[in-house]
């Protein structure tokens, strides 16, 4: 049986989570990170150098990095489900992980969302705040014009490009924070809302992470 190693607030352990539910995979999640500690153990290292979760392990195959950890599923187990048939679709997909990286998730999750439920609301910067939330949904019109006539992110199949990006909406849908209207982005959130894995795994309470204060 695989093990995932990693707490299940993370919203990278999350993403992992989503996609293992989605194929029907057996696994077992043990508890690591944050107040379950455990990264800093000769054991783990050897898992994770970086110290950091997720990690997967299957069989004797171990792989770290929540995206990398998608895409081995996805092509591992779901060909032609998670991971797209035809070469051209699974490079628009990759595509479209990478744009995530590199565009959204460090303005949503390290400039956004986690100055929300890890500063204090009298030390927070609001101002830095709202520029990040505003450069978040600049981008997200940028994938609201790509979903336009789409139910997902590469044709009208779910892949792991949703997931990699898909994994952020409840959070931005659940924050106080400024949106722009984005009707092609709020429609496949809907459809990603309808997934058992989606409900169980993505839609949690992000608000008991909060420190006093925040």
């Amino acid at each position: 049986m695989m093990k995932l190693w990693g707490r299940n607030t993370s919203v990278n352990v999350q993403k992992v989570l989503w996609a293992l539910d989605e194929l029907g995979l057996a696994y077992e999640r043990i508890d690591a990170g944050g107040a379950f500690g455990g990264l800093d153990t000769p054991e783990y290292a050897r898992l994770n150098p970086n110290r950091k979760i997720p990690v997967l392990e299957d069989g004797d195959f171990s792989i770290w990095e929540s995206g990398a950890i998608v895409r081995y599923l996805a092509e591992a187990y779901g060909a032609g489900k998670l991971s797209p048939a035809d070469l051209k679709s699974r490079a628009r997909a990759t595509q479209w992980c990478n744009w995530c990286l590199g565009s959204v998730y460090v303005d949503f999750i390290v400039h956004t969302f986690q100055p929300l439920i890890r500063v204090t609301a009298a030390e927070r910067d609001t101002r830095s705040l709202a520029a990040a939330a505003e450069r978040v949904g600049k981008a997200f019109q940028i994938l609201d014009q790509a979903l336009a006539g789409h139910d997902f992110i590469v044709g009208d199949a779910l892949s792991f490009a949703d997931i990699e990006i898909g994994s952020l909406m409840h959070r931005y849908y659940t924050l106080p924070i400024d949106r722009p209207a984005l009707p092609s982005v709020e429609a496949w959130y809907g459809r990603l809302k309808t997934s058992p894995a989606y409900q169980k795994h993505i839609m949690q309470d992000w608000t008991i992470m909060k420190i006093p204060g925040a």
